[in-house]
């Protein structure tokens, strides 16, 4: 129950730099105590950085009737692949030089109905990823390996 078949990988960083305003792409960020540097919402406590599955994209895509779904929509932190985010829920787990726990799931909001359309919130119910805690801060980067601590 413990083992994973792979390590994963960050595939992509977002930062939300203004309440409502676009979230800017990130090559790599550092991830603080609060959260990633430059995100509006940092904060330290449970919900300091959010996380979504990458290969959840796909599935949203597919409920709106989309070929594909740009990360950035969604208003999440880190988009993580290769690696099933439920089944890591309170285990320390490596992003890059940084740890992280995950704590909570990150539900979706109404404004995903505006963001992507009638269907929206709905669509993502199951797929809108996790929040979590920062343990040690450090540099995360696109690319960056992400693995369960030993």
């Amino acid at each position: 129950m413990g083992r994973h078949a792979q390590a994963g990988r960050i595939d992509w960083i977002g930062l939300r730099t203004a309440r409502h305003g676009p979230v800017q792409t990130a090559d790599a960020a550092m991830l603080a105590e609060t959260g990633l540097e430059g995100d509006r919402h940092s904060r330290a406590n449970r919900r300091s950085v959010t996380l979504i599955q990458s290969e959840h994209l796909a599935v949203i895509a597919a409920l709106l009737g989309r070929d594909a779904l740009d990360p950035a929509l969604l208003r999440r932190n880190i988009a993580v692949s290769g690696l099933n985010l439920t089944a890591l829920r309170g285990v320390p787990l490596r992003l890059g030089d940084a740890v992280i726990e995950i704590t909570t799931v990150c539900a979706p909001c109404s404004r995903m109905e505006e963001v992507l359309g009638s269907g929206g919130y709905n669509a993502m119910r199951g797929h809108g990823g996790w929040t979590a805690r920062v343990i040690t801060p450090g540099l995360v980067r696109v690319g960056s390996e992400v693995r369960p601590e030993a």
